[in-house]
């Protein structure tokens, strides 16, 4: 999930910013960073300590 999630941020903030270069919409990308970045500290934590460890697996 770490890497899959990584991925698909990267992807979706490229997206986001090439959008608002070529106008498409006005965002201010650098103000809602500002304000928000905690959230993606939250969201990475979460996603660390939903991801399994290696070789951490039950065998019933």
């Amino acid at each position: 999930m770490k890497g899959n999630f990584a991925a698909i941020v990267l992807v979706v903030t490229g997206a986001l910013a090439l959008a608002v270069n070529l106008g498409l919409f006005e965002i201010d990308l650098l103000g809602l960073m500002r304000t928000w970045w905690p959230v993606l500290l939250i969201v990475l934590g979460v996603g660390l300590f939903f991801t399994p460890e290696p070789g951490d697996s039950k065998k019933h």
